[in-house]
């Protein structure tokens, strides 16, 4: 994980102040009574050579004169002498800085360069520069210079914008809501997002994360982190930027699709991370988050004493894929003995405008106790009939009395008191009841704890497994690129492209390649007399789009025909682009499927996320119409089918009339195959099918577009170099023989691979389990099981073993590596009646073998005392055995790694 030595800059137990100072509005005086303010309770000092002392604390000249070592410096001091700091406190063992001063620069030379150089030298993790600060409540820590110090709670703010966390902090203050932690990153010189994603996924005192985002440095650290925080808590994101176009210059109808944005939205979704749209709304999420937790389904109750406002919040609920619940009959028939009768019975539950806080409770309690909601949202209007602040109190107390005896499974219950007083506000936050200004504010925060919740479930299933009849001709594949890189082309040939797809089993109309008009006739003749009409196209790698110029000529039917159309094809190109260079004309039989949808797949490359699949609608007219999904590589068929699910011509494909649904899964198996082309050719710089022609009958490409080139490497790390995911590294499958001839396959691990699990376990005793897990388990949720088939293969590695001869699994091997991808972390599982048969000692050479080839330089792991087996075969393999120093039943073992 990326959470080396966080705690000592968000939960320090010292610290010290660098550039405190008596000038009143400067920073350091700031930040020093901020500091003071919040009562931090462990060491302080303040290192100041012109003030012998600061609001009545003794200041020292240089770090090494405190008569401690601070687990965190704050430093407010002039930027030049900042990398000199860091150097200092680096020499003294400080773990951590916190750079509030800004204006370092940036690049060769600068001085952020030699304060991140002086960094790394010590093992320093530093936050900043310019930063606002941290605030840390629970460790009554606030070293900023916000205006307001946060309340305890269990939010945790990550902001890469000191003025959105500031104003965050002054929202929060008049909603009582609270923080576990407020981190303001600024120029993220070292700690950066996912670092803090780690971090807060592991903080106990954290139920949610809120983001707000301005650009990703490290893609692929990103998403995995983000992956791993948002399956055990809901993470929140404001990214702002929208509007800015990434691919204005792209020389596709692909790339022209793929916007910066677009991109961000993608990744956000495969992540599992929840967008939303402004301030307002991530205020709003707080709101939510910050009090209650995801309810078990999507139906909301809606309970008001207006039709109007109770209407507008269900019509939204619709709007937002939510469920206006119905009530049990039970319930349905209670209510008739506490609602006038002018309520309708259905929609929302309106107890009409004179309903007092009597009627309220009542209505509420019944609610409450039906199964046919999820969640209630409760609305008043004020009259003059009834107190809304009789009626706020009667409802909070109720609603408190009903959480604190359902602990753990309570519905979630929002409120809406339409112009309420400030007071009345207060009442319902104090009572830890969310509240919002309107019905459709309320209903949009149910609908993101619904929304997380299905993120969770949706990142539990279990894909599944590709045919086993896709084994694509990657050698023939890379052939036909590295030929075109050789001969300097950036462009394939029509023939070149329609083989490439072939190799992936994406099916393209045929294709001959004419170099003038003559052969253009005589490939022609050939279609002709096979009972099919032509088609011409213009074939230039200058001319983009061959529709802008006339290049593209339907349904010819004789010889004659095809020779003055060719003529005129390549007259009219010469004369509208002079400059082009024109290799001749593409010639294709006319493929006449009448009721074919046509559609558009490719690959764009994002210059922050690499690699992107784009789907949707196809034709001329691609960018007018703007119909596209975009999603990550690599995909399984649920990433394909939900990629196409999120475009509207998804419609058209499901059938409608006279016309067939398109053939089950031939779109999504096409947009898999062509993810794992750009996995193995990373070459593949931009690909464009247009259109791609989807009946019952299946898919045709009748045109593509590939251009290749050099591979910048975006990402740290090993894997494809234009993946923010990677892909399943399928070059770690192998075939090893162990004693008395016992062959066994061992390969990563697969999400499909949960119910194998399963299966395995069945095999592990109640003893092997305790000596694994440090604790005695007798069952494996689904949840358990999921999170550990489910990798990145990126930071996170499970490699499986299975029986040759039967196909059961018989042992697991797991490691987890840092963020500096420095150290990782191992654990070893095998089935308790195969021990002994050389497959623990197969499975840890293999787990090192790996590690050694990430560029790890350590492999640790935690051992208990009295698991000696394991203990002899760590010292056989050469790692050191060290006695845990605060827990004494357990070994560290650690190996240090010569690089491969």
């Amino acid at each position: 994980m990326s959470i080396y030595r966080l705690s000592n800059l968000l939960a320090p137990r010292s610290v010290a102040l660098i550039g405190g100072s008596p000038r009143p509005g400067s920073v350091g005086r700031v930040v020093l009574r901020n500091i003071l303010d919040a009562k931090f309770g462990g060491e302080f000092g303040i290192v100041n050579p012109h003030h012998r002392e600061i609001a009545g604390i003794a200041t020292v000249r240089r770090l090494a004169d405190l008569s401690f070592v601070p687990d965190l410096i704050v430093i407010t001091a002039p930027v030049a002498a900042i990398p000199g700091l860091i150097e200092e406190a680096g020499r003294l063992g400080v773990p951590g800085v916190l750079m509030i001063s800004a204006g370092l620069g940036e690049g060769e030379g600068s001085l952020a360069q030699a304060a991140e150089v002086a960094a790394r030298r010590h093992g320093m993790r530093l936050i900043g520069p310019q930063s606002i600060g941290v605030m840390m409540p629970n460790a009554r820590l606030n070293a900023s210079f916000a205006a307001h110090m946060p309340r305890p709670g269990n939010l945790a703010l990550i902001s890469q914008s000191g003025a959105i966390a500031a104003g965050m902090v002054g929202w929060a203050a008049q909603r009582s809501v609270g923080f576990s932690g407020i981190v303001s990153i600024a120029d993220q010189l070292d700690v950066d997002i996912a670092d803090l994603l780690d971090y807060f996924a592991l903080d106990s005192k954290t139920r949610a994360i809120l983001l707000y985002v301005e650009s990703i440095k490290d893609a692929r650290k990103f998403m995995s982190a983000a992956r791993a925080a948002a399956r055990i808590k809901p993470v929140m994101v404001v990214k702002s930027g929208r509007l800015l176009q990434g691919a204005a210059e792209a020389a596709t109808h692909t790339g022209a699709l793929a916007g910066s944005d677009a991109v961000y939205e993608a990744a956000f979704r495969r992540a599992g991370v929840l967008r939303v749209s402004d301030l307002r709304e991530l205020f709003d999420c707080a709101e939510t988050l910050g009090r209650i937790t995801s309810p078990a389904g999507k139906r909301l109750a809606v309970l008001t004493n207006g039709d109007g406002i109770g209407v507008l919040a269900i019509d939204r609920l619709n709007q937002l894929g939510g469920i206006p619940a119905v009530m049990s009959p039970a319930a349905h028939q209670q209510l008739e003995s506490v609602v006038p009768r002018a309520w309708s019975g259905s929609g929302p539950v309106n107890i009409v405008g004179d309903a007092n806080a009597e009627r309220y409770v009542a209505a509420l309690e019944i609610l409450l106790a039906d199964p046919g909601n999820d969640a209630i949202l409760v609305m008043n209007v004020e009259t003059a009939i009834a107190s809304a602040d009789d009626i706020a109190g009667a409802v909070t107390r109720l609603v408190k009395q009903y959480v604190e005896s359902h602990r753990g499974f309570a519905k979630p219950v929002l409120a809406v008191w339409v112009g309420a007083a400030p007071r009345i506000l207060a009442v319902l936050s104090a009572a830890g009841l969310p509240n919002y200004p309107t019905g459709g504010d309320a209903v949009r925060s149910f609908m993101h704890l619904v929304q997380h919740r299905e993120v969770v479930e949706t990142l539990a299933q279990v894909p599944p497994a590709l045919p086993e009849t896709f084994v694509p001709d990657i050698d023939a594949a890379r052939s036909i690129v590295a030929d075109a890189l050789g001969e300097n082309r950036r462009w394939l040939s029509p023939v070149e492209i329609r083989r490439l797809l072939q190799a992936y089993q994406i099916p393209m109309i045929a294709t001959f390649v004419a170099a003038d008009v003559e052969e253009a006739v005589q490939h022609a003749a050939t279609i002709l007399a096979g009972g099919a009409t032509v088609v011409l196209k213009i074939l230039s790698r200058d001319i983009v789009h061959k529709s802008d110029v006339g290049g593209v000529v339907l349904n010819l039917t004789n010889v004659e025909a095809v020779r003055l159309a060719a003529t005129d094809i390549l007259a009219r190109a010469s004369r509208l682009h002079p400059q082009a260079r024109i290799s001749g004309i593409i010639v294709q039989p006319m493929m006449v499927r009448p009721k074919a949808r046509e559609l558009l797949l490719g690959l764009a490359d994002d210059p922050t996320f690499g690699t992107v699949v784009v789907f949707g609608r196809g034709g001329t007219a691609v960018e007018i119409i703007n119909d596209k999904a975009l999603a990550l590589p690599p995909l399984d068929l649920p990433l394909a089918r939900d990629l196409v699910g999120r475009t509207r011509v998804s419609r058209l494909l499901a059938g409608y009339r006279d016309v067939p649904p398109v053939q089950p899964d031939a779109v999504s198996l096409a947009l898999v195959r062509l993810a794992q082309m750009a996995a193995d050719i990373p070459e593949i710089r931009e690909l464009d099918i247009n259109p791609l022609l989807a009946d019952e009958n299946g898919v045709l490409a009748l045109d593509a577009r590939i251009a290749v080139g050099a591979v910048p490497r975006k990402f740290s790390g090993k894997g494809p170099a234009n993946f923010a995911v990677r892909p399943y590294p399928s070059q770690w499958q192998r075939h090893v023989d162990l004693k008395d001839g016992w062959r066994i396959f061992m390969r990563p691990i697969r999400p499909e691979d949960e119910p194998t699990i399963h299966g395995f376990l069945k095999h592990v005793t109640d003893e092997d389990r305790r000596l694994r897990f440090f604790a005695p388990m007798k069952h494996f949720t689904h949840e358990f099981i999921a999170r550990l088939t489910q990798l990145d293969y990126a930071r996170a590695m499970a490699f499986v073993a299975f029986d040759a001869a039967t196909g059961e699994m018989v042992g697991v091997v797991r490691l987890h590596s840092d963020s500096l991808y420095q150290n990782g972390e191992y654990a070893v599982l095998l089935r308790s009646d195969l021990k002994g048969r050389g497959l623990g000692w197969a499975l840890m050479q293999l787990i090192i073998e790996y590690a050694k080839s990430e560029g790890l330089t350590q492999v640790s792991g935690e051992v208990l005392r009295e698991n000696t087996t394991m203990l002899e075969m760590c010292r056989a393999l050469g790692f050191a055995v060290k006695s845990d120093p605060d827990e004494r039943d357990i070994c560290n073992v650690t190996l240090t790694l010569d690089r491969a």
